[in-house]
């Protein structure tokens, strides 16, 4: 592999989804509080739904921006420079 490539973590896209499904999730737990169901399931009144996607939601964000792709780019050009230093040594 070349040492010049760049790569994207995995955990980016990871984070991404979590991100995506949390907001999905988010908007129907929305509706499902304003109009509520004719038959709810059991234990509706805690709202899982919200509290869950909130939570993907946090998950999600913080994994994006750890593994936001041009960190990684600046992390890798610090490796390259200090390798240099230490040939140099």
């Amino acid at each position: 592999m070349n040492n010049d490539e760049k790569q994207i973590p995995i955990w980016f896209f990871i984070g991404c989804l979590l991100t995506v499904y949390g907001a999905l999730i988010l908007c129907s737990g929305i509706y499902n509080f304003l109009v509520p169901p004719e038959h709810p399931v059991a234990l509706a009144h805690i709202h899982a739904d919200i509290w869950w996607s909130i939570l993907l939601m946090v998950v999600g964000l913080l994994y994006t921006i750890k593994y936001w792709p041009s960190k990684i780019k600046s992390s890798t050009k610090n490796e390259k420079a200090s390798k240099e230093m230490s040939k140099v040594s």
